[in-house]
């Protein structure tokens, strides 16, 4: 009798307390005899009394990261062909297949294109098994890294499974007309000046063209890479954008920035 009158005291004092600190609880909720009690639901408690206030929602926003970075994203949302050049780690890729991805997602474009030259960095890997994606796969590697930082490796297949991400080797861009797409050259100073010719001139109604690369930086011999050429010359098309990164745009590591100055 005593255990039960000290069981139900304290079944009062724990609805008091809750009561002062949640607002009125529902007692139907507590069983006399139960060892768990549930928590109150209309109040809205949290473990953690910020998380009330922090927005749950996660989206990554683009953000640039230096003027160069600003002046790249501008440029893309103007024009509907965009020339990208600088040094490694200033973001060109990426802000170029975000952006493609942003437009994706908004309905702006009906599929996202990606082209890169297979161009080995001074060595041979061979003959690689597989089909054409497979095959492309190590020399696209960088344009996925982006692509799964902005999507998940899930739904970045699903996305090629349905068409709507392409894989389109350079050599096989010849004839085509790419409409409503978002079109991605990444690597172009190891494009000639008769292929960035060829793909430039691919671009077709309702689709955006970004061509990415480092002219100090190509792996052809000396004198083939067309990038630098036909930079020089489309800066003089008012409705073309050539942005020109430089190393303060750098956002790797410091010392990329301080090697690119020396080497």
């Amino acid at each position: 009798m005593e255990a039960s009158m000290t069981k139900r005291s304290a079944l009062k004092r724990q609805t008091r307390e809750a009561s002062r600190e949640f607002g009125v609880l529902d007692t139907s909720q507590f069983i006399q005899d139960a060892k768990v009690r549930r928590l109150p639901t209309h109040a809205g408690w949290s473990p953690h009394p910020s998380n009330d206030e922090r927005d749950q929602a996660y989206l990554k926003t683009l953000k640039p990261k230096s003027d160069g970075q600003a002046e790249l994203m501008t440029m893309i949302d103007h024009h509907n062909l965009v020339l990208a050049l600088g040094p490694a780690g200033t973001g060109k890729t990426y802000l170029a297949v975000a952006k493609a991805v942003e437009a994706l997602e908004a309905g702006k474009v009906g599929r996202i294109v990606l082209s890169r030259p297979a161009v080995e960095a001074g060595e041979s890997i061979g003959f690689l098994p597989g089909d054409m994606e497979d095959k492309l796969a190590p020399y696209l590697r960088p344009l996925y890294d982006a692509l799964s930082d902005r999507l998940s490796m899930k739904r970045v297949k699903a996305l090629m499974a349905e068409g709507l991400i392409e894989i389109a080797p350079i050599g096989y861009m010849r004839g085509r007309t790419l409409n409503n797409a978002f079109i991605v050259v990444d690597e172009a100073q190891n494009c000639t000046y008769t292929q960035l010719k060829m793909l430039l001139t691919r671009l077709g109604w309702h689709s955006t063209m970004v061509v990415t690369g480092d002219p100090q930086q190509s792996d052809l011999l000396p004198g083939i890479s067309g990038l630098a050429d036909i930079a020089e010359k489309l800066s003089a098309v008012p409705d073309i954008g050539v942005v020109k990164l430089a190393e303060r745009d750098i956002v790797r590591h410091p010392l990329v920035a301080s090697m690119i100055g020396v080497l």
